[in-house]
């Protein structure tokens, strides 16, 4: 598909199972985007908090998450039911392009490229009840090929449409749920792809905004 290679699009440590919260990075990496981040709008008045972002292998930024709500714990059998979080990851709307020195080939980002890294992003915070941590490798590993199988098939059944507000704009999304949390993803009048992911939140209530000025998320 015509998407980031699996290799640049992954979330931060998100196979690793250790997408700790505390860890996350600065705005720093956020500024050097040359691309808008987008969020939640306005009608969203709870917290919201920097993630990561991800870079090609020339150093490029290519996506990032935004959180908001709850920041979720990463083994959650005792609070996926009170957790109530929605992540944002915007995702640079690059053509296939080859790599700073020449030697390589970045693949194009579409919309599978964010409905990837949300499904992936959500995996990352997602600890099935009775498993331990050799097993839930292996586990992880599994539904992260099945993350992109199914990013990679949007007009399958796992899908459904939800139109909902980008900028004040009724846009087309892609829209999954299973028993870990919901998926989304769908493109912006702005040139980027936007993908969502989240649990104790419902996703049909959502609006998204470009963000107007992404340093005051590190205050």
């Amino acid at each position: 598909m015509e998407t980031t290679s699996r290799v640049g699009a992954q979330a931060p440590a998100a196979e690793g199972g250790q997408q700790v919260p505390s860890a996350r990075r600065t705005v720093d990496g956020y500024l050097l985007a040359p691309f808008p981040w987008y969020g939640l709008d306005e009608a969203f008045t709870g917290p919201r908090w920097l993630m990561q972002v991800g870079m090609a292998a020339d150093g490029a930024v290519e996506h990032g998450s935004i959180g908001h709500g709850d920041e979720p714990s990463v083994r959650n059998e005792g609070t996926e039911d009170k957790e109530k979080f929605a992540v944002v990851v915007t995702v640079a709307g690059n053509p296939a392009r080859r790599t700073a020195d020449g030697t390589g080939l970045l693949e194009a980002t579409s919309v599978s490229s964010a409905a990837w890294l949300a499904g992936v992003g959500l995996l990352s915070f997602t600890w099935p009840g009775q498993m331990d941590h050799t097993l839930r490798d292996d586990w992880l590993e599994q539904q992260t090929e099945t993350a992109w199988v199914l990013a990679d098939d949007l007009a399958g059944d796992a899908w459904s449409t939800l139109s909902l507000p980008v900028d004040g704009v009724p846009t087309p999304f892609h829209y999954r749920e299973s028993e870990f949390g919901w998926v989304l993803a769908g493109s912006t009048q702005a040139g980027v792809h936007v993908g969502a992911y989240g649990r104790g939140m419902s996703a049909y209530g959502l609006g998204f905004a470009m963000i107007k000025d992404i340093a005051t998320y590190a205050q």
